[in-house]
């Protein structure tokens, strides 16, 4: 794929995820045009004069909520990633129909603009609170990940392909822990929810890395799920404040002890390659993709953050935290 020549629109673009995509992609991949997305000018102002004003971007002010503006924004776009959402998880669950109206009528938007415009590739991100959900933030991004997956079958012969790529915390995010406790430390004392909670961590780079060799390998329908190691919460804690004393102040609502980016049953159509899964649709009526270099996983298998082989100790992940 020759990425010199490709139009390229983020959704989202000021946010965390498109702010280090639109860095990596003009350093490296220097596409024809690259449309940021959002609904926020100040956000656009500061960005653009912090530094992103290279010649290839444009700005374009929408709101994944607004079809007909979507459109307008896809006119003449090869490749969509489909990054803007509302992932708050306590604004979500006290705002229900706000997060409905961004994360799934959105998507179902940005959709709807792809097939009209005929846009190429479009890759929605995702998350591992997608997987048995338990809060309102995941049920709507499960939602949004089979609307993605099953609009292939409304493209048909047509040129535009959907897919997904599901991964964990981002370290430094905006919602991380890891801000969180870089302020809390000041104080001396650090709050966790649960002493025994375990996630998966990926960097910002690592994400946006992870999005681009998605991008090229995608056949339509696919969920890319990363190898990505975990950690636990206690670790974190003593790799940014291992001074502090550490007060728990219990689970909150809708959250999870343990994440889970494969289950049980989405493992039987799953193969796993040398650096991530692909979850293939279980519901496959267009679906010719070919990834017979994948490996049926063993059943049974399930991809969960407690019981993830591959763990990160203080030292790797205070140098993770470090180089963000």
């Amino acid at each position: 794929m020759s990425w010199s020549e490709k139009t390229i629109l983020v959704t989202g673009g000021t946010g965390s995820f498109g702010k280090k995509f639109t860095e990596i992609v003009l350093k490296e991949l220097r596409p024809k045009k690259l449309i940021i997305f959002s609904r926020d000018e100040l956000k656009q102002h500061e960005m653009q004069v912090g530094g992103f004003d290279d010649p290839s971007i444009r700005y374009f002010i929408g709101d994944v909520r607004d079809v007909d503006r979507l459109r307008r924004a896809m006119n003449g776009v090869d490749i969509v990633v489909h990054a803007a959402a509302l992932k708050q998880v306590p604004a979500c669950e006290y705002n229900p129909i706000e997060a409905v109206a961004t994360n799934i009528d959105g998507a179902k938007n940005v959709i709807e603009a792809a097939l009209d415009c005929g846009v190429t590739k479009v890759l929605a991100l995702s998350t591992d609170k997608a997987v048995n959900p338990t809060n309102l933030y995941g049920a709507t991004k499960l939602v949004a990940e089979k609307l993605f997956v099953q609009a292939n079958a409304y493209s048909g012969e047509g040129p535009t392909r959907f897919s997904c790529v599901r991964y964990g915390n981002v370290v430094g995010s905006r919602g991380s822990v890891v801000p969180l406790f870089m302020r809390q430390r000041q104080q001396g004392t650090v709050t966790v929810t649960d002493p025994r909670m375990t996630r998966f961590w990926i960097t910002l780079d690592q994400g946006v890395q992870f999005v681009i060799r998605c991008l090229a390998r995608m056949q339509g329908g696919e969920v890319f799920v990363p190898k990505i190691p975990t950690t636990d919460i206690l670790a974190v804690v003593e790799a940014i404040a291992p001074d502090c004393q550490v007060r728990e102040i219990g689970i909150r609502p809708g959250e999870k002890l343990h994440e889970v980016l494969i289950s049980e049953d989405e493992a039987r159509h799953t193969v796993e390659l040398d650096d991530l899964f692909v979850i293939q649709p279980a519901h496959p009526w267009w679906f010719t993709g070919n990834w017979k270099d994948g490996r049926a996983l063993d059943e049974g298998f399930r991809y969960a953050s407690d019981t993830n082989p591959e763990k990160l100790d203080v030292e790797q992940l205070a140098a993770l935290i470090e180089g963000e």
